[in-house]
Parts: C-alpha cells; sequence; structure tokens
C-alpha cells in the first residue's frame, strides 16, 4: 500500500502519554476501543482513517524521523535528549513536569572550582546545560533511580525529570535549579506533512480546538 493510501499513522508513546492521547482523540470523535482494548498488539486501528502504533518514546521519534509514522506523541524530554529531523506542531498540554538540577539538601552545588559530576539519564541535556554556564562537567549515564547516586557520592547533583519532588524529598535531596519546562508534544515527519499536508493539518486543527 503506498503511503498515500494507508491510514494517517500516529506513533504514541506508551503509558501516561498513550491514555492522554487516546483522551483527546475519542474527545474530538475518533473511535479508540481497539486502543483501549489492546491486549498485546502494537498497531491498532482508530475510525478508518488513523493508525495508531504504541511505541517507546525514544522510537516515537525514530519512527517518525523515518517515515514509517506520518506523526508521532512524545515528551519534550526526549526531543530534547535525541533532537532529529521532524516538524513539532504542538503542545498538548498533558503530561507536564520540568528538568531540575538537584542534589543533597543543603549543599551549595555552584561552591568550589572542582569539575563536577552529574548522574542523569539524559547526558546531551545535562551537557548542553552546564555548556551554556560555562562549566566542565563530568556526566554518568544512569539507567534507574538517578536519586541513588549523590546518596552513594557517585555524583554532586542529578539532573532528571522532576513531577512533584515527592521522591527527591523523601530521599534527602531537594531541587537546586530548573532546566526546562516539559509536555507532550505533537511531531509530524517532513516528507509526510508535504504529501498529507491537508490531512494533517485538519487533524491538527481539531486536535488544538480540543486542548
Amino acid at each position: 500500500m503506498d503511503n498515500e493510501k494507508r491510514p494517517l499513522r500516529i506513533a504514541l508513546t506508551k503509558g501516561r502519554l498513550e491514555k492522554d492521547t487516546v483522551g483527546l482523540l475519542e474527545k474530538i470523535g475518533y473511535d479508540c476501543s481497539a486502543v483501549r482494548d489492546k491486549g498485546r498488539k502494537l498497531i491498532l486501528p482508530v475510525g478508518d482513517t488513523i493508525e495508531v502504533v504504541l511505541a517507546k518514546a525514544a522510537d516515537v521519534i525514530t519512527y517518525v524521523e523515518h517515515g514509517v509514522c506520518d506523526m508521532g506523541v512524545v515528551g519534550k524530554d526526549t526531543i530534547m535528549e535525541m533532537s532529529g529531523k521532524f516538524f513539532e506542531l504542538a503542545d498538548l498540554g498533558f503530561g507536564r513536569c520540568k528538568f531540575a538540577l538537584a542534589g543533597r539538601k543543603g549543599v551549595d552545588f555552584y561552591q568550589g572550582y572542582g569539575v563536577k559530576t552529574i548522574a542523569t539519564k539524559y547526558p546531551n541535556v545535562s551537557r548542553a546545560f552546564f555548556e551554556k554556564k560555562g562549566m566542565d562537567v563530568d556526566i554518568v549515564k544512569i539507567e534507574g533511580s538517578v536519586e541513588l547516586a549523590p546518596l552513594l557520592n557517585l555524583s554532586d547533583a542529578i539532573v532528571d525529570i522532576v513531577e512533584t519532588g515527592t521522591t527527591l524529598k523523601e530521599n534527602g535531596l531537594e531541587v537546586f535549579e530548573d532546566i526546562a519546562h516539559i509536555s507532550a508534544r505533537l511531531i509530524v515527519n517532513m516528507v509526510s506533512l508535504k504529501l498529507r499536508q491537508r490531512e494533517i493539518e485538519s487533524l491538527i486543527k481539531l486536535i488544538e480546538e480540543n486542548l
């Protein structure tokens, strides 16, 4: 099936962003029952004109960039970390949180001249933040609970996503500085936007009217 005949394909980040996007599509009037009762399926119809692909956040960007999905819904955090060739067309307003620099409560992070060590799942975001400050840092990439790093003296601070700050507080940590605000974004493949402009623009208009 060539690109123009198949349904418009939207990659959704599994989990909370998926649920919020499905809620939004239902508000517009799409039948999302197949996504609600998906079982283990990963490609699901939404009405007759849209197909939803469920993926991890980083893969949403890859699928949209390579054009196998026309559009995607992904957090600004993943966009900042990965970047890539696509258009970011709308802030969907849900999935709100922030990137923050945090560490042990009561510590003056900016004191002294030594090179600081930062633990994070987001090395590119962290590097860019400290480059703007003209600071040299060592970055340690952590896959799991980043909060452990300062507690184990692996790092002077962490760069992580903070929603309520409860996990930080419970572990004796605090936010030193906010880095960037994050929410779910609608991204679109550059070629799809040319080939399927009318379909994509009318869908985006519906989405924006129902945000």
